[in-house]
């Protein structure tokens, strides 16, 4: 078997109705899409917010300490429960684990800072679709009001050594 070169006008001009039918329809979706971006960007409210700090992965570990200590109520698998009050809220990302769990109530508003004491992880809440980065030396605010009770999970999404499949976290809303 030889490999031969392609005729010399291999590409030809559509020339079927359904074929010019289905490049139309593409071509005008991608338009579509494209024309629509910046307003999902601006109107769609799907943009976190824009706040963040810059801090040092000890400092906010620290951070996070206090704020395990001052609202503990009990122990899952080794990692502390929290049960705090509307207002700030703090979890951070370490290898492998989220920590603390949150106990939070439907209905009222929380500022969930969100980083990593030590690399790079993806912070995804199942069965929801939110997905953010948590990144050493930056505090990323998130404002959430969780609306439906039950137990959400913490994945990393973002590989972090060895351990990551089994970096899990919790969120529990009553």
């Amino acid at each position: 078997m030889a490999i031969t070169s392609p005729e010399r006008l291999w590409w030809k001009q559509p020339v079927c109705g359904q074929e010019k039918l289905w490049i139309s329809i593409a071509l005008v979706w991608c338009i579509f899409i494209t024309a629509i971006m910046p307003y999902w960007h601006f109107f769609g409210k799907q943009n976190p917010s824009q706040e963040y700090y810059r801090v040092s992965p000890v400092k906010y570990g620290a951070i996070v300490d206090k704020f395990t200590a001052k609202h503990k109520v009990g122990e899952e698998a080794g990692i502390p429960v929290v049960d705090p009050p509307p207002g700030d809220i703090f979890i951070a990302g370490s290898q492998f684990v989220w920590h603390p769990i949150l106990k939070l109530k439907s209905g009222r508003t929380y500022r969930l800072h969100l980083s990593s004491t030590d690399m790079v992880h993806g912070f995804s809440v199942y069965p929801m679709n939110m997905n953010f980065m948590a990144v050493p030396d930056m505090d990323y605010v998130l404002t959430i009001q969780p609306d439906k009770a039950g137990e959400f999970f913490i994945i990393c999404n973002e590989f972090c050594g060895g351990g990551h499949h089994t970096m899990t976290g919790k969120i529990i809303v009553s």
